[in-house]
């Protein structure tokens, strides 16, 4: 195991890379810690959980709602969990998003901590301290921005994972590439999914290198004024789609990233679209999708990120560098619709 800290601008978070499980007792104490899991996590790994006070939420992105908030504060309150009481969110990205909400806003904050279980949540949804919970259709519509206290990685998590799984945490590891790192996406085209699923230390270093990326990127910009808005990239459709149509959050992303190297193309000449698009087929993602442009577009003019018109859109100008360009929704309605 590895361990790195990081200074964010109110607090510091430590990262323990290909940890275990067993290391969260010397992280935190058993006594004054509640895990917040879900049931296919709990059903599976029920024995790692003995000795830990837990509450167990149903499994899935229906469930990242204020009601599932509610049912846990009383939990929580029921329990005694008190101002010294650490909550350990472990499992994937609804797990890790509502368990931050949560802890921000009980007893207006306690601390918190993130055990990932999924390639997604370990190389995006844990970082950056953006927490918190869909209404309806609208994506994190709510939610706060406050670091947790550590991240502890435990590669067996990933053993159980399907095969669905590791292609949602590929397209945002794609998108990492796209945006800022020329080098990690040449070594993912020679690569191929399953290398990185076969050989454990290739999987850790590609884990490791994507958290100190994405944590660079947050630590430059934490409250999002700037370069963090590059990590939206494919998220703005993306998120218009995901909903909608029941798609994994990476099928969403994917999608949203192949139409936003067609939008770069058109305003920025970006020459590198069917390079991107080819890696995301290599990695088993769908990119060009039959959907109801009219009906997205409804729901992308919600996103949190228009503003006086605009839509902040995150484009590539070449492979490696993603840009920020504000398009009047006007425009983007009928590029959306030609492409």
């Amino acid at each position: 195991m590895t361990h790195k800290s990081y200074s964010f601008s109110h607090s510091k978070v430590d990262y323990y890379f290909a940890g275990g499980f067993s290391h969260l007792k010397s992280i935190c104490d058993p006594k004054q810690t509640v895990i917040i899991t879900d049931e296919n996590i709990f059903r599976i790994y029920e024995k790692k959980f003995k000795k830990w006070n837990c509450i167990v939420l149903k499994a899935g992105e229906d469930f990242k709602v204020q009601a599932t908030v509610d049912t846990v504060i009383d939990q929580l309150i029921e329990m005694g969990a008190d101002r010294k009481t650490m909550l350990v969110g472990i499992g994937g990205g609804v797990i890790t998003d509502i368990t931050g909400y949560i802890a921000s806003v009980y007893m207006r904050g306690i601390r918190f901590g993130f055990l990932p279980t999924t390639l997604l949540a370990m190389v995006d949804a844990s970082i950056g301290g953006k927490n918190g919970i869909d209404v309806g259709i609208y994506k994190n519509m709510v939610g706060t921005i406050r670091q947790p206290a550590f991240i502890l990685h435990d590669m067996l998590f990933l053993n159980s994972l399907p095969q669905s799984e590791w292609e949602n945490g590929f397209a945002e590891i794609i998108k990492h590439a796209a945006i800022k790192d020329l080098t990690m996406f040449k070594e993912l085209e020679v690569s191929s999914p399953a290398k990185y699923k076969s050989k454990k230390t290739a999987i850790c270093d590609l884990v490791k290198r994507n958290v100190i990326l994405k944590t660079r990127v947050v630590i430059s910009d934490e409250y999002e004024s700037g370069d963090r808005k590059l990590l939206n990239f494919g998220h703005t459709l993306g998120h218009a789609l995901e909903n909608q149509y029941e798609l994994s959050h990476g099928q969403a992303i994917s999608i949203g990233m192949t139409y936003a190297a067609g939008i770069s193309e058109q305003l920025l000449g970006f020459k590198e679209k069917e390079r991107l698009v080819a890696l995301l087929e290599k990695y088993n993602l769908p990119t060009y999708a039959e959907f109801d442009k009219k009906k997205a577009f409804e729901v992308l003019k919600k996103d949190k990120k228009k503003a006086d018109g605009q839509m902040s859109y995150i484009l590539l100008s070449r492979i490696g560098k993603g840009v920020t360009k504000s398009i009047p929704l006007g425009e983007l309605a009928g590029i959306i619709e030609s492409l």
